[in-house]
């Protein structure tokens, strides 16, 4: 579960971006929250995200990493990166080798991205990139 700020801009990176679909979402009106279910629509692939959205919460979720991080698998690491940039994503650990990345989600949660199979040969730009804040 990711708690988020903006449920919208949260949905658009992880659906519109990083390509998963919206499985269902329930709204609490008594509770005054939101929880939106994300999966990648895989065949046998049950894994869901849980994206949880307090109404009433006014002040930025601290950046705490005792959650971890999230990890995605990605046919082209390079393409994967080269579309969030071009979406406004933050790079926060270019992928120098080929191999994993890290981005930042609208929140500011640390997303990794491994490229399936072997690691593709190192390329410019990202070759040459400099992290970009911590993950």
């Amino acid at each position: 579960m990711i708690r988020v700020g903006d449920p919208a801009a949260a949905q658009a990176f992880f659906c519109d971006l990083l390509g998963l679909r919206l499985a269902r979402r329930t709204d609490h009106e008594a509770g005054r929250f939101s929880l939106i279910f994300l999966e990648t629509g895989a065949p046998g692939d049950a894994a869901q995200i849980e994206l949880t959205w307090n109404w009433d919460q006014t002040e930025p979720y601290s950046r705490g990493r005792n959650f971890g991080h999230l990890a995605f698998a990605v046919a082209d690491i390079y393409a994967t990166c080269a579309r969030l940039a071009a979406g406004g994503v933050t790079i926060l650990r270019p992928p120098r080798d080929g191999r994993m990345a890290f981005v930042a989600s609208p929140d500011g949660i640390s997303v990794e991205l491994l490229q399936e199979g072997s690691p593709l040969p190192p390329a410019e730009p990202w070759l040459s990139m400099p992290n970009s804040g911590s993950w």
